[in-house]
């Protein structure tokens, strides 16, 4: 291909035209349209994405990367913690009872679920456990209870606290429900009001005494920790059979990840639509071009430059407005996101979102499909136009102008 040509033919149109403004400004709009639409569509999707780590690291910490319980008659007791310990040396094990229970208050009555744990395995598995305890030594009746709990019923650290549990204990000719009372010693903050509220911790052998479990009669479930955990759940599985259930985090709250995945899906769909709509002014500008120098490009035609040099020229000049663009806008969205994630022209209410900053997170994966997607709809956007440069008859052309 003659390199002068290509040139020559994008030089000459991209100055601007006194006589056809109006193409110069579609141009410009496209230039405009297709910088924007990248920008937006970066940025979203970094904040799609920070928002779906942010709720994966929350619901990771507080309902565990695997989980396992028992089935049948299936015992989940120390002699199965310590084989699992064996088996699965890089693996942490913190196995549990748990109960519902009615928390009373002066006025109030709250639900919330309590857990009965061993603190020194529960802190390796749990941060926000082990936030909240590092300075504390919890045992037999101590509880380890959520901010959102202490700020609603206005506690202090070794304040008393009443939970009513679902046992019920003979007085004369009724049954009534266990109460028993906790001395609060620390508050941990998951930044989810939900389990700040709900959730409470405390020594294993305290709730066991007042359910009235024997150690034979073994735990609840067995909380794992694992930095591999699609990988670890299947040998667990694998390991197990079928007398304990494995699941893991994600199997348990499969419906709100679901949700998010489809709900950033439909972002990048309708913020694309934003890149096709700006595309629309490369094809008619395009287009204006080759109607408005059919005379020219006839000539040079008729001068010896081929087709293939003429679809080239115009194919390149669409893909130089739409590429310029996508090339400014990647640099608008960088800047866009270090000016949100370095000052907080943002902020979140923490109770609702978990965090007060505004969470992001642009993944190669995302980046890599973001800016594919633009480049091809601006090339496919170039090639009709550059098609229908190459389709003007010479002949008649020059006749008729």
């Amino acid at each position: 291909m003659n390199k002068s040509v290509l040139k020559y033919l994008l030089f000459k149109y991209l100055r601007f035209d006194k006589e056809q403004p109006f193409i110069n400004l579609s141009m410009l709009l496209a230039f405009l349209g297709v910088c924007v639409g990248l920008c937006v569509l970066l940025v979203a999707m970094a904040i799609m994405n920070g928002f779906d780590k942010e709720f994966e690291k929350r619901f990771f910490i507080m309902n565990y990367p695997i989980t396992i319980m028992p089935k049948f008659y299936a015992p989940a007791n120390d002699d199965l913690v310590n084989e699992l310990k064996e088996r699965f040396p890089k693996l942490l094990f913190s196995p549990y009872i748990s109960t519902q229970v009615v928390i009373k208050g002066d006025n109030r009555f709250e639900g919330g679920a309590l857990f009965g744990v061993n603190f020194n395995d529960e802190t390796k598995i749990n941060e926000v456990v082990a936030k909240a305890i590092k300075d504390e030594n919890l045992s037999g009746f101590d509880i380890l209870v959520g901010s959102a709990l202490v700020d609603e019923y206005n506690l202090h650290k070794n304040d008393m606290i009443s939970l009513i549990f679902s046992n019920f204990n003979p007085s004369g000719f009724s049954l009534i429900p266990q109460t028993k009372r906790f001395k609060v010693k620390a508050r941990f903050a998951s930044g989810l009001a939900f389990y700040d509220k709900a959730y409470m911790y405390t020594d294993v052998k305290a709730l066991r005494k007042v359910l009235g479990v024997s150690e034979k009669q073994g735990y609840d479930g067995i909380h794992v920790y694992s930095n591999d955990a699609f990988k670890d759940v299947e040998k667990l599985r694998a390991y197990l059979k079928d007398d304990y259930a494995v699941i893991g985090w994600w199997e348990q709250n499969k419906n709100f990840f679901s949700a998010l995945k489809l709900e950033k899906r439909a972002l990048f769909i309708v913020l694309m639509l934003i890149i096709l709509v700006a595309s629309l002014n490369i094809v008619s500008s395009l287009l204006m071009i080759v109607m408005n120098r059919r005379s020219e490009i006839a000539l040079l035609f008729a001068l010896g430059a081929s087709k293939a040099e003429v679809k080239k020229s115009f194919f390149a000049l669409g893909m130089l407005i739409g590429g310029s663009g996508m090339i400014v806008g990647i640099l608008l969205a960088f800047i866009a996101l270090w000016l949100l994630g370095n000052f907080d022209i943002i902020t979140l209410p923490e109770d609702v979102y978990g965090t007060s900053k505004l969470p992001l997170d642009l993944s190669i994966m995302d980046f890599s499909l973001t800016v594919v997607g633009a480049l091809v709809i601006i090339a496919l956007s170039s090639f009709y136009p550059a098609k229908k440069a190459t389709q003007i008859n010479v002949l008649d052309t020059l006749r008729n102008e």
